[in-house]
């Protein structure tokens, strides 16, 4: 890119001229001494660049551009960089930036990307047909078309960020930018229904779990959110469990909750007595709900040796565990995060969309739009009967 120093001179294509032996004053040389005009600049690099025209007016109107270019930080060439180079800063840079789990995904796509067309390619030399091919690959080896798309998001994002702030790219020179993401078929939610929570809860052999699968089914939290739960996040005067960041402390993990946004969900009576129960029986000075002082102490011991990361678990087994207790509630195959979406369908039943998305946490209202359109076998009972007095309706007649 130029720099503000952008200058205009007269270059000069012969020699002074001579009037009876002498040369002629300095203040004649343009009437009477062939040349053209010069535009001269120095470059982001430190080298000197130079362009000639013939006229005043073309050299002038060069440098109007060339200045408006320094003006609008737009660069002349971009500079150089290879994908593995830019896969290896990327890394870098983003490192506590982003949750550890999305920086994971970005660095997963970036790999595969440079494995398919070599890590030494440059990124200016990057091609929207090399995106495509790389996206066809993909689904010609057998991944789904949704994790496909995961794949084209991430490096689309990527390459953004690569035209800015980092400006290894031109403008409109995402070669993801516009590669569209494949038609996929959405899978219907497991609605788990009242009588399979309670089910769920008598096969539950402890306090522990009966707390936990609450706070899924009818708080609606994340797996990790519920896992990163304190005793003062839980407000029993009120009734009502905050969400929110923790600072890492000796007896604490630093940990934010996902799209980084605080909140708080209301806590029934008796989800409330669970937790007093639970909270009775912990052991004494335990900071979590969840998490035993000794898990705690192995964490950050693991933390110190730098053998922790975001995609660690927490707890160990709880996916297994749960599975367990599904089995023996004898109800058909669920997860722990389709009791967040039982409780979000459920909320969509009763609540504003928008009171919805908040207890929720979802950034994106969209998301939350999708339990609305959601469909559970009392609302297709509901259409059958509905239906069904229609039909005899028409037939009395």
């Amino acid at each position: 890119m130029a720099t503000e120093k952008i200058g205009v001179y007269r270059r000069w294509l012969e020699p002074v001229p001579k009037e009876n032996g002498k040369a002629v004053p300095q203040k004649l040389w343009p009437a009477k001494r062939r040349h053209s005009w010069s535009v001269r600049w120095f470059g982001t690099d430190g080298k000197r660049y130079c362009k000639s025209f013939s006229t005043r007016k073309e050299a002038d109107r060069f440098a109007r551009q060339l200045q408006q270019k320094v003006l609008d930080g737009k660069q002349d060439k971009p500079k150089e960089i290879t994908l593995g180079q830019f896969r290896q800063e990327h890394l870098r840079l983003m490192r506590g930036q982003v949750a550890y789990a999305t920086l994971w995904d970005q660095d997963r796509a970036l790999r595969l990307f440079e494995n398919f067309i070599g890590s030494s390619v440059k990124l200016t030399q990057i091609k929207p047909s090399q995106a495509e091919a790389f996206v066809s690959e993909r689904l010609s080896s057998g991944v789904a078309p949704t994790t496909a798309n995961k794949d084209i998001r991430a490096l689309k994002r990527i390459f953004n960020l690569a035209i800015e702030p980092r400006g290894y790219l031109s403008e409109k020179q995402n070669p993801f930018g516009k590669i569209k993401l494949r038609k996929t078929t959405p899978k219907p939610i497991r609605y788990i229904s009242v009588e399979e929570y309670r089910h769920l809860l008598s096969s539950a052999d402890n306090l522990w779990w009966q707390a936990f699968i609450s706070l899924g089914y009818v708080c609606g939290l994340r797996k990790r959110e519920i896992e990163n739960l304190t005793w003062s996040d839980i407000d029993f005067e009120n009734q009502l469990v905050f969400i929110s960041a923790k600072q890492a402390t000796e007896y604490v993990f630093g940990w934010e909750p996902k799209d980084h946004e605080n909140r708080q969900v209301p806590l029934p009576e008796k989800i409330s007595r669970i937790l007093a129960n639970l909270q009775a029986e912990s052991s004494e000075g335990s900071c979590y709900i969840f998490i035993s002082p000794e898990r705690v102490e192995r964490i950050q011991q693991r933390i110190a040796d730098n053998r922790w990361h975001g995609m660690s678990e927490i707890l160990n087994n709880v996916l297994r565990d749960f599975d367990t207790i599904r089995k023996r509630a004898n109800i058909p195959k669920c997860t722990l995060h389709d009791l967040r979406r039982s409780a979000i369908t459920n909320w969509a039943k009763h609540l504003p969309i928008q009171v919805v998305q908040q207890l929720a946490g979802h950034s994106d209202i969209t998301t939350t739009r999708n339990y609305y359109l959601s469909v559970r076998n009392e609302d297709i009972d509901l259409a059958r009967t509905s239906i069904g007095s229609m039909l005899a309706g028409q037939n009395s007649d």
